[in-house]
């Protein structure tokens, strides 16, 4: 089974518990006494009393008795007992509905706007796709979500918000968001479309000899689309390169080691450690392509994941500079628990190290040089590179980009 870097026994039994377990026990409140209800069980901790009080004093006295669905109650539930842990933004609870959409998101073709979306601060945050419906609209990384169809979403679970973005190929979309920068309000209308999303594009940088990868998520397809950068970089006789990973939210863990191992001839990736201390080395796989050439990586506060593996390993091994602000601090190998009804459990069972045994959980990866950029500045991507002329680049308004650009050999 694969792992993902976005007691099982105990949540199945909880949700049937749930369904089966009325018995004969009393709580008594100020002004109720509640009968039937259900009680803690033996084998439970002492504060599930908490638990179930709440749960008896839902049932007797919600007024809307329409909402009293036992799957979203213990939905929700779960999924609040995960948040708890503070793995904030990546063990989770998917419902089976969700569960799909996360296959497809992995796999890199989806429907939709093609926008990644976080909480972050409380509050939905969005960073488009490159080349995606939401980019092209005017989306920009940073950009809070407030309302969708004219709903309001501040305060609805993640989970919700993807559904309520997501439709059929064709139909539009009505977003409202604030951009921190201005702190105002925009309304745009996006129509919906099939998301094919390449792991990786590449371009040479107009006026260098140095080739920029830009590598938007580790998904199934990361490290193919990273050796074709790699491929047409020394076919161009490229003297330097940047690897991009700025707002990379991550994806699969095999994909990190592989694409990782392009760019450093031995050693570790990284290193695992689970629950009881115990360290597992994740060794670079022989047959890099770039192993010499000079390297460049940006980073920022997007750069979540796999990317901070990727980062944190070129910065340990010396690699190369690591350019732009610290990353998101996303540090924990996720192992999916499938459930009794089809829901599905993502949960950190590991946290992973850089190879010098530096945790990456709740620190992130810190730059070598930092270069700061106002939230929701536009991000240079290949695509929009190539048609630049070297004296337009250098009025671009992307300053880590071009500082990476400044420590890499000029043409000869």
């Amino acid at each position: 089974m694969k792992r993902l870097l976005k007691g099982l026994a105990f949540i199945v039994g909880l949700v049937l518990v749930i369904g089966v377990s009325f018995g004969a026990g009393v709580f008594v409140s100020s002004t109720n006494l509640l009968t039937p209800c259900i009680i803690r069980t033996a084998e439970q901790p002492a504060q599930f009393t908490i638990f179930w009080q709440a749960w008896n004093l839902v049932q007797k006295n919600f007024v809307d008795r329409t909402a009293l669905d036992p799957t979203k109650l213990a939905y929700g539930a779960t999924r609040g007992m995960v948040e708890a842990l503070g793995d904030t933004g990546h063990s989770g609870f998917l419902t089976p509905e969700e569960k799909a959409q996360q296959a497809t998101n992995i796999s890199g073709s989806f429907t939709g706007i093609g926008a990644q979306m976080d909480i972050k601060d409380g509050l939905p945050v969005m960073t488009p796709i490159d080349g995606s419906p939401a980019s092209k609209a005017g989306i920009k990384a940073g950009d809070i979500l407030l309302r969708v169809d004219g709903e309001d979403v501040t305060t609805t679970p993640l989970s919700e918000i993807v559904g309520k973005v997501r439709g059929p190929a064709g139909t539009t979309v009505q977003l409202t968001i604030v951009r921190p920068s201005d702190n105002k309000p925009y309304d745009f209308a996006i129509v919906r479309s099939a998301i094919n999303v390449p792991a990786a594009t590449w371009t040479m940088v107009p006026g260098t000899q140095v080739a920029l990868i830009r590598l938007s998520q580790f998904s199934q397809n990361a490290e193919r689309d990273v050796l074709a950068g790699i491929q047409g970089a020394n076919q161009a006789n490229a003297t330097g390169l940047i690897i991009d990973v700025r707002n990379d939210p991550g994806g699969l863990l095999d994909q990190a080691v592989q694409v990782t191992s392009q760019f450093i001839a031995d050693g570790n990736v990284l290193l695992d450690e689970d629950a009881y201390g115990k360290r597992t080395p994740f060794p670079v796989q022989p047959g890099g392509q770039a192993l010499d050439l000079p390297l460049v990586v940006l980073i920022n506060p997007g750069t979540a994941s796999a990317a901070e593996i990727f980062a944190g390993a070129i910065q340990d091994h010396k690699r190369g500079q690591v350019v732009g602000e610290t990353t998101f601090g996303t540090g924990t190998v996720l192992e999916p628990f499938s459930l009794s009804d089809g829901s599905e459990l993502l949960l950190g069972v590991k946290q992973w190290l850089t190879p010098n045994g530096r945790l990456i959980r709740k620190q992130g990866i810190k730059p070598d040089i930092e270069v700061k950029l106002p939230l929701g500045s536009d991000l240079l991507t290949p695509d929009e590179i190539k048609d630049l002329t070297p004296d337009a680049l250098q009025k671009q308004a992307d300053a880590q980009l071009l500082k990476a650009l400044s420590l890499l050999p000029k043409k000869p």
